[in-house]
This record gives structure tokens, C-alpha cells and sequence, in this order.
């Protein structure tokens, strides 16, 4: 039996759900319909460039990326310290993750009540000890709040591996020609866990620059991004065109992003700039 028929399964499945689906956006993002049937227009993608939707595209990038860099501080440290807990390192990394169980959206409506302004959870504990409450509900904090609390297991899991597949001989090394534990954290640990890094920055930044769910539960719709403003599209006001148009851009940029981050993790590969 030839195995290249094994990944026969694996085509089907790709041409299914990504090329098929890639070629309808490609389809009614340059086209439109008049009387005469179908016909190639640039006038959806034009319009993408248009300052309110550039503006939204911006916002989406600038809240991804304090996101990404605000679970990538808080991801490497606890990846550090579930390496070096040998024994219960693994099981406080099951208990870390265990929420990812849960439903996406309901997680983010548990943040929609503890948030709230007149009877959330934290509020209200915040008015029994006399402090001033948050009223962060339909701003970009409670949005990267959101998006922090459900990517940062993506961040965490990619660096506690690179970290626990890194040789302890190099470690012992190091410390053998004097190098204190901040010299090897530097010059050792931080660059050869640099590909759990880039893939936590790959896994965080794609889905937090497209999402929609997050802006809509707690930015109250009064926040648009760029995934909300596709949603709109294809939801609200039915201009499939224009929709597949701005998704088409954000795929490409997205595209740009993923290639810049793999070149990155590249030369970081097998620790290189190790010195």
C-alpha cells in the first residue's frame, strides 16, 4: 500500500475547509453583482482603506499586541517556575490550563460579571472594604483584560516546553565558568527557550488581533475592531463583498506578521545568538 494515500484524508479535509473556503473570499471580495451577473471589481477592497476601518485595524493590532506582550511578561516567569518545581510543576500546569475547558465565550461572560459596574463579584467586594470601583466595562482595559485571561495558556504552554526540553548539562556548564543564575538566564536559558517564545507570540498575537467575542461581551459593541467590523459585515448589514474584502486584508497582513515571526524563530533555532 503506497503511504502517500494515507494523507488522502488530510486533503480532502484541507480542500474542504480551507481551500474552498479561501476561494469564496477571494470570490466575493472582487466581485459584484449587477444585472448582467458577476463581474471583477476593486471597488470592496478600495474601501477597506477607507479611515474608519484603518482606524479599527489599528486599534485591533495595538490591543493584540499590549496583550501579547503583557502574557508574554507573566507567562515567562510562571514557565520558569513550574520547570524548576519537578515534582508538582506538572500537575500546577494542568490546574493552570483547566479553564481552557471551559467554554470560550462562557469564560468571557464570567468576566462580563465580575466586572460589572452596579453587581459584579469584584465591585462589590470593592464597596465593602470602602474602595473605588472599577468601571472598566465597554473600555479597551476590559478588553485586554479578556483577552489576556483567555491567551495566556497559549503563551504559557509553548515556553514551559521549551524550557523543560532544554539540557541541564548546559545549566551545570555555565555555572562551572562562573556564570550567577542571572548571567545564565541571560546568556543560556532565555535564548535557547526563544522558539517556545516565538510560538507563544505566534499562538496570543493571531487570534487576539481577530477577535470579536471579547470586544463585543466587554467593550459593550462600544469598541469596534477589526473582527467586529467583518462580523458586521457578513451579520448585520449582509455586504458579503465587503466583508470578504476586509478579511482578505487582514489575512494578508496576518500573512506578513506569521512569515516575520517564523524568520524570527528561525534564527533563533538551536540557540543561535546563544553569545
Amino acid at each position: 500500500m503506497n503511504r502517500k494515500w494515507l494523507a488522502t484524508p488530510y486533503l480532502i479535509w484541507m480542500v474542504i475547509f480551507i481551500v474552498v473556503p479561501l476561494v469564496m473570499v477571494f470570490y466575493y471580495a472582487f466581485t459584484v453583482k449587477d444585472v448582467n451577473g458577476a463581474r471583477f471589481t476593486l471597488d470592496h477592497v478600495m474601501k477597506t482603506f477607507d479611515s474608519k476601518y484603518m482606524v479599527a485595524l489599528g486599534k485591533s493590532f495595538l490591543y493584540a499586541l499590549i496583550s501579547t506582550v503583557i502574557c508574554l511578561i507573566l507567562a515567562y516567569p510562571l514557565a520558569l517556575i513550574l520547570v524548576k518545581r519537578s515534582k508538582g510543576g506538572a500537575a500546577m500546569l494542568f490546574i493552570f490550563i483547566l479553564p481552557m475547558w471551559m467554554n470560550f465565550l462562557l469564560r468571557t461572560y464570567a468576566w462580563l460579571s465580575l466586572l460589572e459596574t452596579n453587581n459584579g463579584l469584584i465591585n462589590t467586594i470593592l464597596r465593602a472594604l470602602h474602595l473605588p470601583v472599577l468601571d472598566i466595562i465597554g473600555t479597551p482595559k476590559a478588553i485586554i483584560l479578556g483577552m489576556i485571561y483567555n491567551f495566556l495558556p497559549f503563551m504559557v504552554l509553548p515556553i514551559y516546553n521549551a524550557l523543560a526540553k532544554i539540557d541541564k548539562s548546559l545549566m551545570e556548564a555555565a555555572y562551572d565558568l562562573g556564570a550567577n543564575d542571572f548571567k545564565r538566564l541571560l546568556k543560556v536559558t532565555i535564548p535557547l527557550s526563544m522558539p517556545g517564545v516565538m510560538s507563544g507570540i505566534t499562538m496570543v498575537f493571531m487570534p487576539a488581533v481577530t477577535s470579536f467575542v471579547i470586544p463585543n461581551l466587554l467593550g459593550s459593541g462600544k469598541v469596534n475592531l477589526i473582527g467586529n467590523m467583518i462580523e458586521q459585515q457578513f451579520l448585520m448589514t449582509y455586504d458579503w463583498g465587503f466583508g470578504a474584502a476586509l478579511s482578505l486584508v487582514l489575512m494578508i497582513i496576518i500573512l506578513i506578521s506569521m512569515g516575520v515571526i517564523q524568520r524570527s524563530d528561525e534564527d533563533m533555532e538551536g540557540g543561535a545568538g546563544l553569545w
